[in-house]
Formats: C-alpha cells, sequence, structure tokens
C-alpha cells in the first residue's frame, strides 16, 4: 500500500554480517560529513583513520565511479587537507600523486584527515551542496586507505540547520540518526546518500520497503502517481526475475532540470537520477523517465550483481576495460523498456515505437559498419564518453546496438525453441552462474544463451557481436509477426551536415560519411554563408532548403578560417525512414502466441 513518509525515514537493516566480521578483524575508517555553510557549496569531511601503528598511511580518492565508464579526476575538487592526531596535534601531510595523500603518523594509533569538497556539479556521478538539500556520491567525497584492505567505513552525517532527513542505502547504526556503516569501501561508494528535506513515498514488495525521495516535487511533479506505478514496475521486474536481491531499495529522484533531459546511475539498493520536475505533465516525457527508472533498476540483477569479470574488485585509479557493456547497458536498455510494457504502463505501439528508435538509430549510424559493439565496450572510456564531430562516422552505441542485439538474439533463441525458452531464461541462468561468483566472460555468457537456445550461436556471434556486418532482421520480424513499416520520404533534400546556430552565425558541426556535404568538401566549423550567392540566416537554413529539389547542384559559400571559398554541392534525397516496426497485418495464427508471450509472458 502507498503511503507519503512525512517523518524521519532513516530506518535501516541490520549490519551484515560481512560487515561484523570485517569490524572484528580490523579498525573501521570513519567519517564525519558536516555542511557549515551549505549555500557555499562546500561539505567538509573528517576521516578518522586507524593507522595500524604504521609510520606513515597513504590515501586515495577514486578518480572514476562504477557505471560512468570515464575518468573523471574527483581530486580536482579537494582541498584544505590537513592531518592530526586525536588531540589536535598537527601531522605532516603530503600529496604524492594527483589522488594520493602520505600522512605522517608519529606513532599515533590514527589519525584525522579533514578536507572540504567543493559540490556544485548536478549529474548522477558528482555531488551538489546548496541551502536547501545536499546530494552526495561516495567517489568524489570519500578518501580511503590506498591498500584497500577489507574494513568497514562508518559514516556520520551532521545536517545544516533546518534538514531533517539524511536517506541513504547503507545499513544505519545503533545509537541515534544518521549514522551509517558501510562493510566495506566498495559498498561505500555504491550507496549516494541524500540530505535534506525531500518529499518520500514508501511501498512494499515481497515485504521489502521501496522509496521513492524527490527533491524538488515542488507541486509539479506528480509523486503519488510515479510511486504508483514504481510499484508495478518493481512486480514486474520480479516476476521475470523470481526475487528481489536486496532488503531495501531507494528512488533517489533529484528534480532541478529544467529541461527534458536527465541522467540515471545504478547502485546495489539504489538508483540516483536527476530529473525534470515538469515531465509528468507530458505521456511521452513521462515514458522516457519510467523508462530511465527500470532501466537502472534492472541493473540491481543485471551489473550489480550480475556483471562482467573485469568490474570488480575495482580498481578506483585506472581505467577497466571490458567487452561485454553491451550485455550490462544494452541489454539492460532492450529490457529496461520491455518491462515498462509489459507492466501495462505503456502501450504495445508506445512499445514498439521505442524499440523502433533503437533500430533506426542505429542503422543510420555510419560508424556501425566501423565499429564492432564488443570494441564499442572495450573503448567506452575513450570515445563514448568523449564524442567528436566524427563520432557518428567511426563509433558505435554500445546502448543502443546492445539494445537491438538483445530483441535479435530473443526472438533466435525463442525461435530454436519453438517459444519454449527466451532471453529471460537466459539472464535468469546466468545470474545463478555467475552472480555470486567471479563474474562472467564473453564466453560465459555466450554459453549460456546456447545452452538455453539448444544449438550453437557461433555465427551471429561473430558477425553481430564481434563483427561489423549488417544485422539481420528478418528472423525476428518472422518470429513474432511483425515488419517495418512501407518506407516514407518527406520529399526534401539531404545534404548529410549538421549545424548550429552560433549567435546568429551558421556553423557546421558534423558531417556523415557517404553524404553530399562530404562530397562537396564541406569542413566541420565552416560557416555557411549563403547559396547560389543568396545570404542564408542561421535561422533561415531549413526554410532555405524547401526551395530545392533532390538533384539540385548549388554552390555553398562559406568561411574558413576567415577565408572564403565557394564548394559545389549536390542535393540527394533525404533518405526515407524505413525502420519503424508495427505488427503484420497478415501475422499467421502460429506467429501471434510468439507475439503474445514476448510482450506479455504469463505470471
Amino acid at each position: 500500500m502507498l503511503a507519503l513518509l512525512l517523518t524521519l525515514v532513516t530506518v535501516q537493516s541490520a549490519s551484515p554480517a560481512l560487515a561484523q566480521s570485517t569490524a572484528a578483524a580490523v579498525q573501521p575508517i570513519r567519517y564525519t560529513v558536516s555542511f557549515p555553510a551549505p549555500q557555499t557549496h562546500y561539505v567538509e569531511i573528517a576521516a578518522a583513520v586507524p593507522t595500524d601503528g604504521r609510520p606513515q598511511v597513504e590515501l586515495m580518492m577514486p578518480v572514476w565511479t562504477p557505471g560512468s565508464y570515464l575518468v573523471r579526476e574527483y581530486e580536482r575538487h579537494v582541498e584544505a587537507v590537513t592531518a592530526a592526531t586525536p588531540d589536535g596535534r598537527a601531522l605532516a601531510i603530503q600529496k604524492t600523486d594527483k589522488n594520493h595523500w602520505r600522512v605522517t603518523t608519529g606513532g599515533a594509533a590514527s589519525v584525522t584527515v579533514r578536507y572540504r569538497v567543493y559540490a556544485h556539479e548536478m549529474s548522477v556521478r558528482t555531488n551538489w551542496v546548496e541551502a536547501g538539500f545536499a546530494m552526495l556520491n561516495g567517489a568524489p567525497t570519500f578518501m580511503t586507505l590506498s591498500e584497500l584492505t577489507p574494513r568497514a567505513h562508518e559514516v556520520m552525517i551532521n545536517p545544516a540547520t533546518g534538514w531533517r532527513l539524511s536517506l541513504t542505502g547503507l545499513p544505519a547504526m545503533p545509537g541515534g540518526d544518521h549514522r551509517y556503516r558501510a562493510p566495506d569501501f566498495d559498498t561505500l561508494v555504491d550507496s549516494p546518500i541524500v540530505i535534506g528535506n525531500p518529499t518520500v513515498y514508501q511501498f512494499e514488495v515481497d515485504g521489502k520497503k521501496h522509496y521513492l525521495v524527490n527533491e524538488g516535487e515542488a507541486g509539479v511533479f506528480d509523486g503519488p502517481r510515479a510511486a504508483k506505478d514504481l510499484e508495478t514496475l518493481v512486480r514486474e521486474h520480479r516476476r521475470m526475475w523470481g526475487s528481489l536481491p536486496y532488503d531495501k531499495y531507494y528512488f533517489f529522484n533529484m528534480m532541478t532540470l529544467t529541461t527534458e533531459g536527465g541522467g540515471g546511475l545504478e547502485h546495489k539498493n539504489s538508483q540516483m537520477l536527476t530529473t525534470n520536475r515538469w515531465l509528468t505533465r507530458t505521456r511521452r516525457a513521462y515514458l522516457g523517465w519510467l523508462e530511465l527508472v527500470s532501466h537502472e533498476f534492472f541493473h540491481a540483477w543485471n551489473v550489480k550483481r550480475l556483471r562482467p569479470v573485469e568490474l570488480g574488485p575495482f580498481n578506483y585509479e585506472e581505467e577497466v576495460l571490458t567487452k561485454s557493456l553491451w550485455i550490462s547497458e544494452g541489454v539492460t536498455d532492450y529490457y529496461g523498456e520491455l518491462a515498462v510494457h509489459r507492466a501495462g504502463l505503456a502501450t504495445q505501439a508506445e512499445y514498439l515505437d521505442a524499440l523502433s528508435d533503437h533500430i533506426e538509430e542505429l542503422q543510420t549510424t555510419p560508424g556501425r559498419l566501423v565499429q564492432s559493439v564488443e570494441m564499442a565496450s572495450y573503448d567506452a572510456w575513450i570515445k563514448y564518453y568523449r564524442p567528436d564531430e566524427n563520432s557518428v562516422n567511426v563509433s558505435v552505441s554500445y546502448y543502443t546496438k546492445g539494445a537491438v542485439l538483445g530483441f535479435l538474439l530473443d526472438a533466435r533463441i525463442r525461435k530454436a525453441t519453438n517459444g519454449a525458452k527466451s532471453l529471460d531464461d537466459v539472464m535468469r541462468l546466468a545470474f545463478l552462474k555467475f552472480s555470486a561468483t567471479r563474474g562472467f566472460t564473453p564466453e560465459d555468457f555466450r554459453s549460456v544463451a546456447e545452452q538455453i537456445a539448444g544449438t550453437s550461436l557461433r555465427g551471429f556471434w561473430g558477425d553481430a557481436i564481434e563483427g561489423t556486418s549488417e544485422l539481420d532482421y528478418a528472423e525476428a520480424l518472422e518470429t513474432f509477426g511483425l515488419r517495418f513499416k512501407p518506407a516514407t520520404s518527406n520529399g526534401r533534400v539531404w545534404t548529410g551536415l549538421s549545424t548550429r546556430n552560433d549567435a546568429g552565425r551558421l556553423v557546421v558541426t558534423q558531417i556523415r560519411r557517404d553524404s553530399p556535404a562530404l562530397a562537396a568538401g564541406v569542413n566541420v566549423d565552416d560557416e555557411i554563408l549563403a547559396i547560389d550567392e543568396f545570404r542564408v540566416r542561421a535561422d533561415r537554413w531549413d526554410n532555405r532548403l524547401d526551395q530545392y529539389k533532390p538533384g539540385d547542384t548549388v554552390t555553398l559559400l562559406v568561411a574558413r578560417r576567415e577565408q572564403l571559398t565557394r564548394l559545389p554541392l549536390t542535393f540527394a534525397a533525404d533518405p526515407p525512414r524505413q525502420w519503424r516496426l508495427e505488427v503484420n497485418p497478415s501475422a499467421t495464427e502460429r506467429q501471434k502466441p510468439q507475439l503474445s508471450h514476448w510482450l506479455t509472458p504469463a505470471t
């Protein structure tokens, strides 16, 4: 039953046995987190660090956070680092690397390291502190001992004046509110904390409490509706997986964005979201939010427990390369949207439209023929998070292609087993085999898929996953009784270039491979001044193109590094939209049950 929580929500589960055994072996690091002047965007940390009798201890801060595969150099926001004994005697502290500090202990049993962190970047992987609330992630907040010996990490929160709540997936400690204990540093990094006065909704599934934590609801975001729909969504994920792998779960929903955009980051028993508070007022935006939440929630199984072998134990100081992000993120994208439909929160047409978006994006990306999805996964650290104007020509998104591969692999398994098995069974078996052990390799995952399918998938893997061959949709369409809608063209011309309005200047931002613009010699950063000697304004570019038809040749006048150049360009026809799925009106009686079992599986 849905209920609005109006009182302090800090009741946590008891510390796990692992935390107790760890604490018995070594002393914990104890952090005190304070906000003496939150309007300045600073959080102050005091870390009591045991020395174990060593003359020196080395502290480290992560340079990246799991789930966001880019080195982000969190230490750049750290300042005023000092060290002292428990009685206040100052100790020497020296920065020894970009993210390392060495403390000379002077024989003290523990040292207290103090520092401040500037927190004014609103994203799911960083920190935000303001007068009204604080949102903290573990990696950009907490230093720890560099050797990462298994030990507990305790956190005491001193909320700013007027802040009532602190909420986190960390287990609570006895002895009052705002005290938490992580059994190890991985858990601390994996447990964001929100402090302030958010609106909190609670529901239960399988006797486990779930919390929707809305910061910035402001009478605009429909919290009761969202919480009700999240309960429905959680029940669908639980149906598919068979159980819930946590004791409690938090949906941290930070509504501070003014646009339709947003983001999410998964954690073991929570997720962090940045959200536009207005999105519950439009169907499309709200469905997009539900799909994002569903994606991050699916990660509670796929990534946080069922993980590629490379993603744990974590090395927080270097890139961790894996070829399996297409499984971890792309297949999660596939299920994130599918679960929203299966839960009854999206219509069949809305789901097919969302899947069509992935297919269309993939099939109109030239880089799909250049980079395999495994290499897109492997190179995420240097390519996916650092796109440039040529990325569309040389790379592919492991999210997008991974979601499409999830669809194709699901269809192949269903066809091979006459509907008896599906990708659902692959995910459940992989979870059973690998979630409690070392993680899976690419070969492990393929082996499980072949076991469920009862046939070899080596050819599919080699072409579609390890290679760059065009994907074949015929089998999936035939299995489910689908088809691509007849191709439609808007009759407009196509140049293959993208532009931006830069203070009234029409500037080229991207040129697609095998396009008229590339053949004409147009460059990125060219400023387009005129077509056939007639001035074209930045806000009239599309209207001017409407005056031409495919096959027409014009002369573009461009400014390139302040020099004028004339370039002949021949317009092509705008590529027709040919990747939109719909149910085939001629679907057979054999195909219809397959479609039904895929989209609405039996409970």
